[in-house]
C-alpha cells in the first residue's frame, strides 16, 4: 500500500490506517461571513456572503426583496412537501409500492391538452446542457448549433456561491448579448449571431442557499436560482421575442409541480407580465413521479413545454425509493441499459402521455463524449451516442439531449432523418398500454468486484471535483454529473446493505468495501503523485464517501451531505 486517508479531512496522503473496517469521520467546515447588503436586515433579509463587484448588479436590493417575497408566499407549501416525501418514504419503507392515484383517474381519462408553446420552443431537436456558472461553456453551448441551451445551476454545477453568481451574471450577459470571454493564450469567444434558446434549470426543492437568510433562516435554492433569473432577464427575453423558459428538477409528484406553477404565478403578476410567459419543462427523473405525468403536466398545463427523460437521476430515484427492498438491487452500472425494462416502459410512458396533451416529449442524456486520444475508442463511442438518439427518435421523442458541442451533429443527424418535421407529437403511441408493473420491472444482471470498484473510485474522484466547484466532471470518457455519482455510491450502499454476494463469491462488507476504497485511493495517489493529490480534496471526499456508504438508513442526496464543506 502506497498511502491512505487518514481519519480526519485535513489528514495528508501518506497517513496510514489499520485495515480495521472503522470509519472516517468529518470535521467542522470554517464559515466566514460578510452582508453589504446590509440595509436589508431591519427586512428580515440577511447575506451570509460578500459579493464581489463584478456581481454587484445580480444581487441588487430590488432581486433580493423579490426573492423574498417569493420565499415568504411559498416556503411553508414547500416545507410541507419536504415533509410529505418523508411521509411517503415511510410508507415504501412499510411496503407498499406506487400506483396510478386513483383520485385522478378521471383526469387521465378526460381529453386537455396544454397551452401551446412559443415559436422558439416548437423544435427542440437538440438540446445542449452545461453548468451555468462556466463561461466559455456558456458561450460554447449557446454557438453549438444545438437548437436549445440549458443553462444549469443543478447537477452540472457544484453549488459554490461564485458558480451561483458567476452563472447568473453569464446568463444576465448572455440574454444582453454582451457575454466575452477571454482564454489565457487571448482567444476571444464572443456570441454568434444566431444561438441557441435559453432555458435555465434552478436547484431543487430539497436544496437550499445557505447565504441568504429570509426571516432567519435559508432561502430555497430553488427560489433564489429562479428568482434571480427571472428578475432580470424577463423583459430582456421578452424583447428579443423569447421569455423565461425553465427545467424543473427532482419533482415526485404533481402538488410539487403546483407549487411552481404558484410560484410562476407569483413572479407574473409580480413582474406584471401576462399569465403563461413563464414556460416549464419537468424533468421526470424520480420513480413517484413517473406514476403522475398527466398530473405534473396538468398542474402546469398553461406553462408547460413538456416531460423530459432525465434518465441517470431516474435509476438514482429507483435505488433510493426502494434502498430497503432487495427486490430492487440493480445490477452493476454499465448494464442498467435504456433497454432494460423499467427503463423502457419510463420512455414509452413519458412519450405517450406527452403527445396525447400536446406537449414535447424530450429525451435524455447519453454519457459518451469524444475521446481525443484514441481514434478508434472515439469511433465506438460516438457509436454508442448515435445508437441512442436512434432510439430515441424511434420512440417518439421530439428533441434529445447532448453534453458536449461535438456531439451536437450527431443528434442533429439523427432526428433530421427520423423527424423531418419540428416535433413529431403528432405520433400518440396509443398501442401502448403500460401498466405500473412494467414501471417497476428490474433487469437482471451480475454484481462484479470490477463494478463495484468503479463505483467507488468514480463515487470519490466525483466528490473531490464537486468540493472544488466542479460539477460536470469526464471520468473514463464518460461525463459524470450529480445523479451519475448519486448512482455510484447508492450501488455500494445497496451491496453493503443487502449483503450481496459477487460473481467472483466474495460478499460484500462494510470492512471489505474499505479495503476497496483504501486500494482505489493508493491508485489515486499512485496516478496523480502525492503532491497533487494533497492538492485535491480527495481525503474528505473519502470521508464523505465513507458517511455515505456506511449509514445505516440511506443518505438521501450526497450534495445536501457535501454542501458545508463547499
Amino acid at each position: 500500500m502506497n498511502a491512505a486517508y487518514s481519519n480526519e479531512p485535513g489528514g495528508t496522503p501518506g497517513a496510514s490506517r489499520e485495515e480495521s473496517g472503522t470509519p472516517l469521520h468529518l470535521a467542522e467546515a470554517p464559515f466566514i461571513i460578510d452582508d453589504p447588503l446590509a440595509s436589508l436586515r431591519s427586512e428580515g433579509i440577511e447575506l451570509l456572503a460578500s459579493v464581489p463587484p463584478a456581481y454587484s448588479h445580480i444581487l441588487t436590493a430590488p432581486a433580493v426583496r423579490f426573492v423574498a417575497r417569493l420565499s415568504r408566499r411559498h416556503e411553508s407549501e414547500r416545507v410541507r412537501l419536504l415533509q410529505r416525501r418523508k411521509t411517503v418514504q415511510d410508507q415504501l419503507r412499510q411496503g407498499h409500492l406506487p400506483m396510478f392515484l386513483p383520485e385522478t383517474e378521471l383526469l387521465r381519462r378526460s381529453e386537455w391538452t396544454v397551452a401551446p408553446v412559443p415559436s422558439d420552443l416548437s423544435d427542440r431537436r437538440v438540446e445542449i446542457t452545461g453548468p451555468a456558472g462556466d463561461t466559455k461553456m456558456v458561450i460554447n453551448a449557446l454557438n453549438s448549433g444545438a437548437r436549445v441551451f440549458m443553462a444549469d445551476f443543478e447537477d452540472a454545477q457544484s453549488p459554490t456561491w461564485a458558480n451561483s453568481l458567476c452563472g447568473q451574471a453569464n446568463l444576465y450577459a448572455a440574454v444582453r448579448r454582451t457575454i466575452s470571454h477571454t482564454s489565457p493564450k487571448g482567444k476571444v469567444y464572443r456570441l454568434h449571431d444566431s444561438t441557441a434558446t435559453l432555458m435555465a434549470r434552478p436547484r431543487g426543492w430539497h436544496l437550499e442557499e445557505r447565504h441568504l437568510l429570509i426571516d432567519g433562516r435559508p432561502v430555497s435554492a430553488a427560489l433564489f436560482d429562479f428568482g434571480l433569473y427571472v428578475f432580470h432577464n424577463t423583459r430582456a427575453l421578452n424583447d428579443r421575442g423569447s421569455g423565461p423558459y425553465f427545467y424543473l428538477p427532482k419533482l415526485e409528484n404533481h402538488l410539487e409541480a403546483r407549487l411552481w406553477n404558484a410560484v410562476f404565478s407569483t413572479a407574473e403578476e409580480d413582474l406584471r407580465i401576462s399569465t403563461g410567459t413563464i414556460k416549464a419543462t419537468v424533468l421526470i427523473e424520480t420513480i413517484l413521479a413517473a406514476f403522475e405525468m398527466d398530473e405534473i403536466l396538468f398542474e402546469l398545463r398553461d406553462r408547460s413545454a413538456g416531460l423530459n427523460c432525465g434518465r441517470w437521476d431516474y435509476i438514482f430515484s429507483v435505488i433510493k425509493k426502494f434502498s430497503h427492498d432487495p427486490r430492487f438491487l440493480l445490477p452493476d452500472r454499465n448494464l442498467v441499459t435504456m433497454e432494460s425494462p423499467f427503463l423502457s416502459a419510463y420512455v414509452n410512458l413519458l412519450v405517450q402521455t406527452c403527445h396525447r396533451r400536446g406537449a414535447h416529449a424530450m429525451g435524455g442524456m447519453a454519457a459518451n463524449i469524444p475521446i481525443k486520444s484514441d481514434d478508434a475508442a472515439h469511433a465506438n463511442a460516438m457509436a454508442k451516442v448515435r445508437a441512442d438518439k436512434e432510439r430515441e427518435v424511434t420512440a417518439g421523442h421530439d428533441g434529445t439531449w447532448v453534453a458536449h458541442p461535438a456531439l451536437v451533429q450527431i443528434a442533429r443527424e439523427v432526428f433530421d432523418a427520423g423527424m423531418p418535421e419540428p416535433n413529431q407529437i403528432h405520433r400518440r403511441r396509443a398501442e401502448l398500454n403500460i401498466t405500473g408493473t412494467d414501471l417497476l420491472r428490474m433487469p437482471a444482471g451480475q454484481i462484479t468486484e470490477e463494478g463495484l470498484r468503479k463505483n467507488i473510485d468514480v463515487g470519490i474522484r466525483y466528490l473531490e471535483a464537486w468540493l472544488r466547484g466542479v460539477g460536470a466532471v469526464p471520468l473514463y470518457h464518460l461525463m459524470e454529473d450529480a445523479a451519475t455519482a448519486e448512482i455510484s455510491r447508492a450501488q455500494v450502499w445497496q451491496a453493503i446493505h443487502h449483503r450481496v454476494v459477487l460473481t467472483n463469491g466474495m460478499h460484500v462488507t462494510l470492512g471489505f468495501v474499505r479495503s476497496c476504497m483504501r486500494q482505489e485511493i493508493d491508485a489515486m495517489i499512485s496516478e496523480l503523485g502525492d503532491e497533487q493529490f494533497a492538492h485535491g480534496r480527495f481525503t474528505l471526499a473519502a470521508a464523505l464517501f465513507d458517511q455515505l456508504i456506511s449509514a445505516e438508513s440511506f443518505v438521501e442526496f450526497l450534495t445536501v451531505s457535501a454542501y458545508d464543506y463547499l
